[in-house]
């Protein structure tokens, strides 16, 4: 097995740059694949190996999700990748990549084992709406979706019960044509059966030769702690049913929390906005903050600033690869009232009076700046 030191870039395997597009790194790919085949370079261990590694490369970088994490982590984010660590067998090329060699005959003894093979179903899209609370401690959800099941008459075979689909007479039963042309091959998918080697010619009357009926299925899905609007969890083997007995394929479920009333998120981080009134600012006070479970006790130090932000380490919300906790910041807002009583206003009146005469360093040297602003060229003002 090679070591993670030892593998070469994959961008450079492929001889494309990191942000080259799908359809540059597929055609990359498929030059590479078909000039180091082994089918054109027989006993040629280094060819094999060449073809090996292009088609790691490429298992990695066409696929979206694993592009991210090799993109940020290297080798040691997409290790196993493949569930091996990389191909041991050409025949599991064949059997990802398959399709790109279609229409080049390549493929050996393999590719007779792949004609009719199972294919993976469709995959299926829903949302969840869950509150802010939720997507802290994580929870488990129930949904319904609608997606297709196996026709129960007829097993999902298409073929009325009691019969059984007829071998294709246009491939023999192979699922694939093949047409000589020079040093190349063409194969392509049976136009008749579809690439399945059999025709229905007795269709099953409940799901008239589909093999599938509609259904609506209820499912339980973990959503785990740290989930943000836009996250997409992947629920394995809950899409549509595979073709020739091939495996389901998967459910994503888009994630939406709602807003809350006391809280607005941050990435991990929370923030809480709190009401003081300008005598709690000025001379201190203690207030009770609402986190996401229960209450904490805030000291507010006299002379708090209007804005001033408060840190509560490990209030916030969990990190959804590591979970470790955001925090929580309290930020201050001083609350000026809109109507005052007479004993009210007279308070304030004599408590300005007070601030004219005893004024901070700050203000004094803006009212100095501001008395310069205004003074006029010739001095006056």
């Amino acid at each position: 097995m090679v070591s993670m030191a030892s593998k070469r870039d994959f961008y450079e395997v492929l001889g494309v740059s990191q942000d080259a597009s799908p359809d540059v790194v597929k055609k990359a790919y498929k030059k590479l694949a078909l000039a180091n085949h082994p089918d054109r370079n027989p006993g040629d261990d280094e060819a094999t190996t060449r073809f090996k590694e292009a088609a790691e490369a490429y298992e990695v970088i066409s696929n979206p999700d694993k592009r991210s994490r090799y993109d940020r982590f290297g080798h040691e984010g997409v290790s196993g990748a493949n569930g091996r660590g990389g191909f041991q067998d050409v025949g599991d090329i064949f059997d990802l990549f398959g399709d790109l060699f279609e229409g080049f005959g390549f493929g050996g003894a393999r590719s007779g084992r792949r004609r009719g093979r199972g294919q993976e179903g469709a995959s299926l899209q829903t949302a969840l709406t869950i509150d802010l609370l939720e997507a802290a401690k994580g929870c488990s959800r129930s949904i319904n979706i609608q997606r297709n099941e196996l026709c129960r008459a007829c097993s999902g075979s298409g073929a009325k019960p009691g019969s059984t689909p007829d071998r294709c007479d246009y491939c023999g039963g192979h699922g694939q044509v093949v047409q000589s042309q020079g040093f190349f091959r063409l194969q392509t998918t049976c136009p008749s059966c579809r690439g399945a080697g059999t025709v229905i010619r007795d269709k099953c009357g409940d799901c008239r030769g589909s093999g599938r009926q509609p259904e609506s299925v209820e499912l339980d899905v973990a959503v785990r702690a740290g989930v943000d609007n836009g996250t997409r969890l992947r629920v394995t083997g809950q899409g549509e049913p595979g073709a020739n007995g091939g495996p389901r394929g998967d459910l994503y479920v888009d994630i939406h929390v709602n807003e809350h009333p006391l809280f607005t998120r941050e990435g991990q981080h929370l923030i809480c906005r709190v009401p003081v009134t300008y005598t709690q600012a000025a001379l201190g006070t203690e207030l009770d903050i609402p986190v996401l479970e229960g209450r904490y006790t805030q000291t507010i130090p006299p002379g708090t600033q209007p804005g001033q932000v408060f840190r509560i380490r490990g209030g916030g919300m969990p990190d959804l690869r590591t979970g470790r906790p955001g925090d929580l910041l309290i930020e201050v807002q001083v609350q000026v009232p809109k109507a005052l009583g007479e004993e009210h206003e007279t308070l304030l009146r004599q408590l300005a009076d007070l601030e004219q005469a005893d004024v901070s360093e700050h203000h004094k040297s803006f009212l100095d700046r501001l008395k310069e602003w205004f003074t006029t060229p010739d001095g006056d003002e």
